[in-house]
């Protein structure tokens, strides 16, 4: 089959799927993007021009929406390229958020398109409001619902859309779940699986001592989305209870989802909120790690706090289930679709730092009970977040939207044909780099 992929950010969530794609050696496949160094051998890159987000006299409320019809634009200039070519795909892959997809209906007239829908965005029950810490006045309003004009989009032209969690898709209103495909996203179980590292080791040139107890958080970004402000707000209490223990918390000092400091970060906030109620010799910062040092951390966590805003889950929180972490988590509804308190982790109020402390001291005890949560953890993840069956349902969603199977019959399948296939002569077939 022919595949047209479209992610500014390359290959982004479509890094497994792509790559099962190549392993099975009969596909050609080609990537709509804005540039960057990432490469996948045997994908075809197209890159289009990145785009700035408009300023005044742009609607500060239509300034989003601006930003992704420029994207929609450079994307399908680039698409009739591909066409140009002689490349017209089986069916186009993308993610709804960034406007990409929304013209390529206009180049490939009858291609079935299947978009990843993220997140529909609501003034009321979801993130907007939830913190009462930080206030949503009425001239917001304007621009939260101007932010769905390009999911409205979408929902209006034909096609059809996935997303991973059940919470994601209640986003959605009732009219449009139909059309949206729940498949739940999977884990690589053999690289984030339990694997105790020695108890004295060193990782991200943080020494931790074989007697210490370790408490791991982890964010893309270190700010109040995913909790930040609470978790810090318990360390004093937590450090108190447990002289034994250091604490790292992994994430960057830009603000992925919610509203930047004027002059400072959130983390030098929380620090001077704190001040000397917070034992820094034993709290690291060492801002986002590679991914290797972030699975070994997961792995050697004694406690791992895992807080969100009612809003779309991190692919941490499927890591640290499949690395069997001791989980301390916000009882938000995102969460709970991952963990059962008392089972697969411990669920504690978001806004209460006093009740998270007490969580994870408890969690450090390290009893036959955390031990079984941990067991429970790791049994759920295999159960529920295998890569391999992800990606088979995957196929098996694609086979149906396009109306053929990804793979012919291994009895129909001969060089010849898997050569034709990708519009190359047997002989001379070779896989094209990034």
């Amino acid at each position: 089959m022919k595949f047209l992929f479209v992610h500014q950010n390359y290959p982004a969530q479509f890094l497994h799927i792509v790559r099962r794609l190549l392993k099975q050696g009969e596909h050609d496949v080609v990537f709509i993007c804005e540039p960057n160094s990432n490469i996948i051998s045997g994908v075809r890159r197209v890159t289009y021009e990145a785009h700035k987000r408009p300023g005044p006299p742009t609607h500060k409320d239509a300034r989003d929406f601006a930003l992704a019809m420029a994207r929609a634009e450079a994307v399908a200039k680039a698409a009739k390229q591909v066409r140009t070519l002689g490349f017209t795909p089986d069916i186009i892959i993308g993610h709804h958020g960034w406007g990409e997809l929304l013209n390529l209906g206009d180049v490939f007239p009858g291609v079935p398109l299947l978009g990843y829908q993220e997140y529909f965005y609501a003034l009321t029950g979801q993130d907007v409001g939830f913190d009462p810490e930080f206030k949503v006045d009425i001239e917001s309003n304007s621009n939260i619902r101007a932010m769905n004009a390009v999911n409205l989009l979408t929902l209006t032209n034909p096609g059809f859309g996935q997303t991973p969690t059940h919470f994601q898709w209640n986003t959605y209103p009732a009219w449009a779940r139909p059309n949206i495909t729940l498949l739940q996203e999977g884990v690589n179980l053999d690289i984030c699986r339990p694997l105790r590292p020695k108890r004295a080791t060193t990782i991200a040139g943080i020494p931790i001592g074989a007697k210490e107890k370790l408490v791991t958080y982890v964010a893309r970004d270190l700010e109040p989305y995913r909790g930040f402000h609470q978790v810090m707000r318990s360390l004093p209490a937590i450090l108190r209870a447990r002289p034994d223990a250091r604490v790292v918390l992994v994430g960057g000092d830009g603000a992925s989802y919610g509203s930047r400091l004027a002059g400072t970060t959130w983390r030098e906030h929380q620090v001077a909120e704190l001040g000397k109620t917070l034992d820094l010799s034993r709290v690291h910062f060492p801002g986002r790690l590679d991914y290797d040092s972030y699975v070994r951390l997961l792995q050697r966590s004694d406690a791992h706090v895992y807080f969100t805003y009612p809003f779309v889950a991190s692919w941490s929180l499927r890591e640290a289930l499949a690395c069997g972490c001791a989980l301390v988590c916000s009882d938000t509804a995102p969460v709970q679709e991952f963990v059962t308190h008392g089972e697969t982790g411990l669920l504690t109020p978001f806004f209460d730092p006093g009740a998270l402390a007490d969580r994870v001291v408890e969690t450090l005890e390290a009893g036959p009970d955390v031990l079984e949560r941990r067991s429970n953890a790791r049994l759920w993840a295999e159960q529920n977040l295998d890569m391999g069956g992800y990606l088979d349902r995957y196929e098996a969603l694609i086979a149906k939207i396009a109306g053929r199977p990804i793979q012919e019959p291994r009895a129909t399948r001969t060089p010849a044909k898997v050569a034709a296939s990708r519009g190359k002569p047997a002989a001379t077939r070779r896989r094209s780099g990034g």
